[in-house]
């Protein structure tokens, strides 16, 4: 319960965004959102709060999506000039037991990509992250108010892919 708790402090679930999740098994997925998008915006991000409250861990392997082209897991990396590149994870994130991973902005995220849709905040948005234990699990994505935890970034086709 302590990891719960400290997932949605992390998320900084202040103001107007409401936490809502979903429980599959030993996970649970915190607050799925996604920061509105300008209108013409080609990409969007993804964050939540994943824990695991079973003794083994999972894994997150997959997202699908009806409202975007693409939807990849990626990592937020930094290089040596100081500049932020994405890389696509290939090979999905541990999420361990009896612990949460928080994808948030600056680091492990849900990148959608050409989008096929406005997303306007306020509303949800259907997806089904895929677990290597607890399977498919659908989940709605809040489309929360723009702001300065929004992705702009148009550098995501060219980044390398991330290490395991």
């Amino acid at each position: 319960m302590k990891s719960v708790l400290a997932a949605i402090l992390l998320l900084g679930l202040a103001g107007t965004a409401v936490a809502h999740g979903v429980s599959a098994g030993d996970i649970e997925i915190i607050h799925p959102n996604i920061p509105q998008p300008a209108p013409n915006a080609a990409t969007a991000a993804g964050y939540m709060a994943i824990a695991n409250g079973g003794s083994h861990p999972d894994r997150l392997i997959g997202i699908e999506t009806e409202v975007a082209a693409k939807a990849q897991l990626h990592e937020t990396r930094i290089g040596t000039e100081g500049v932020a590149t994405m890389a696509h994870v290939e090979d999905g994130v541990e999420i361990p037991a009896g612990g949460t991973v928080v994808l948030e902005p600056g680091g492990l995220h849900i990148m959608l990509m050409g989008l096929k849709v406005r997303l306007s905040e306020g509303e949800m948005v259907p997806a089904t992250l895929i677990f290597e234990t607890a399977g498919r699990v659908e989940v709605e994505f809040m489309i929360d108010p723009p702001g300065a935890e929004g992705h702009g970034h148009a550098d995501h086709g060219t980044a390398a892919p991330a290490q395991p």
